[in-house]
């Protein structure tokens, strides 16, 4: 299975674009993270899986992600749009989705790394949108394909024993005719009514 990163990446950008400097210290969905936070944290990963679905591994796809984010690069207006813009050409590309790679220092089959950074960028699109207190939109496709990939992750997690090394948080219940975008969110472990406080 292959998806086209372009309308979650947009979003991000979009929602990026007009981001005033006095909202980089807002509270976000992710815990301990603040907008900047949240920012830097996508800075690096379209870095990491852009150099992935290239298969040029070395540092930028070794490293896991620290516990704390490093500071948010003073250039990110600029480095963000073009880092996304790059990860969407990369695996709009046949043999991105061929072989193994690695990013955050973990080896996969290409394809299920393809996948793990559409979740990524998709959710934390959602997560950047509601600490602005902005609408969030993708494509259906997108949203379907997170779905499929949440689903069998979180098949296996016990919500009376959390898991500190689980990569989701356990499933948050929403009824079974919940919106799309709402079932994804809740199957990452998210509250789709998160607000900032």
């Amino acid at each position: 299975m292959t998806v086209d990163l372009h309308s979650p990446a947009a979003t991000v950008a979009r929602l990026a674009a007009d981001l005033p400097d006095d909202r980089l210290d807002d509270p976000t969905p992710c815990a301990n993270y603040a907008v900047r936070d949240l920012l830097s944290h996508l800075v690096g990963l379209t870095i990491a899986f852009r150099d992935a679905g290239r298969k040029d591994l070395g540092p930028s796809t070794a490293t896991a992600p620290p516990a704390k984010m490093p500071d948010l690069d003073p250039d990110w207006r600029t480095t963000l749009p073009r880092e996304l813009d790059e990860l969407v050409a990369v695996w709009r590309r046949t043999d991105a989705w061929e072989g193994m790679t690695q990013a955050g220092g973990v080896t996969l089959p290409a394809e299920v790394m393809g996948l793990v950074a559409h979740n990524e960028l998709l959710l934390h699109g959602w997560d950047l949108a509601r600490a602005l207190g902005r609408e969030y939109t993708v494509d259906t496709a997108n949203l379907e394909a997170s779905l499929a990939f949440l689903a069998p992750a979180q098949e296996a997690v016990d919500p009376d024993l959390p898991d500190p090394d689980a990569i989701f948080a356990p499933p948050v219940a929403v009824p079974a005719d919940a919106p799309l975008l709402d079932r994804v969110v809740a199957m990452a472990g998210r509250s789709p009514s998160w607000r900032a406080v």
